[in-house]
């Protein structure tokens, strides 16, 4: 695993970029239910999968867990001890997969939640639950993050892609993609409340979700604890009215950026760029179209800087 990550975060090693060359763990959504317990499956050609939900009172034991005893989290160390003894200094490591407290909640008991939470009889059961993953999610963040020797209120991150960005304000990486299956009243009840408590202890933190709800999109961005934001799903969203989101709340976007069609590099960068300026927005960019040379992604590392600085 670490050979592989390291091959790919040495192709970018030497290109005019702001990113930093980033590995990690790649132990997919499982992290944090395999430290606790939960079986998982690794399919041919994906990253590690859960197994079988676990029972109401499986999972109030699993809560109790010794998170450095289990095999996943000596995969993790193990990653980063070999890191450390290979002395690759240029290449920066960062936390696995931890997503967030109610993705969380949904590996651990299945789609059997999304009928709980409608249950007024098992609500306090639901209750219980997101506050048995809370506590998981923060334990398991910070024991992680002694393992990779980063302070509290600090990362570097870079979300499954060859170069992460410093992060001097947010601590932890939340992932929340079960949450576009909720209403809005149910993410105001369910979500936030437990973004907030999760990103405390860490200064703050960077969040991901998958697919297309714009009603999440505000009311996370509307969250001081949450610094910076990315999309899975880019293409669904128009940017000007993301980048206008974000301006309003000062959210930095992290995240790609749909391209359109048959647009080049130079007509991609001076779109977004001025987008980015008129709208008065923080991008951190991750672009979907790319220069073939050196000579061109310096030219176009220029002139992005040229347009929103």
């Amino acid at each position: 695993m670490w050979e592989s990550e390291i091959r790919r975060a040495k192709a970018v090693m030497g290109w005019p970029t702001d990113g930093i060359p980033a590995i990690r763990p790649n132990l997919g959504v499982v992290t944090i239910p395999a430290m606790v317990g939960q079986s998982f499956q690794i399919p041919e050609d994906s990253m590690p999968w859960p197994g079988k939900p676990l029972t109401i009172e499986e999972i109030r034991v699993a809560q109790n867990r010794n998170l450095i005893e289990s095999v996943i989290f000596r995969l993790a160390a193990d990653f980063y001890k070999i890191h450390r003894i290979k002395g690759e200094k240029q290449v920066a490591a960062y936390l696995p997969d931890t997503q967030g407290v109610f993705d969380i909640a949904h590996l651990l008991f299945g789609d059997e939640i999304f009928t709980s939470v409608l249950d007024t009889e098992e609500g306090n059961w639901v209750t219980e639950l997101m506050g048995i993953c809370l506590q998981l999610y923060i334990r398991a963040t910070k024991t992680l993050k002694v393992e990779l020797n980063e302070e509290s209120e600090t990362m570097i991150h870079g979300h499954a892609t060859e170069q992460g960005i410093y992060f001097p304000h947010a601590g932890a990486r939340l992932s929340e993609d079960s949450a576009i299956l909720l209403p809005p009243e149910m993410i105001e009840q369910l979500i936030i409340p437990n973004v907030k408590q999760a990103s405390q202890p860490f200064g703050g933190a960077f969040l991901h979700y998958c697919g297309y709800h714009p009603t999440l999109f505000t009311q996370l961005t509307a969250l001081p604890e949450v610094k910076a934001i990315d999309l899975g799903n880019p293409e669904k969203y128009d940017t000007q009215w993301l980048l206008e989101q974000c301006s309003k709340t000062g959210t930095i976007l992290y995240s790609r950026i749909v391209e359109e069609p048959d647009e080049t590099w130079e007509k991609y960068i001076d779109r977004i760029g001025k987008l980015t300026a008129r709208t008065g927005a923080r991008v951190i960019l991750r672009p979907m179209v790319f220069p073939e040379s050196r000579d061109e992604c310096l030219e176009m590392l220029e002139h992005w800087h040229y347009l929103t600085s």
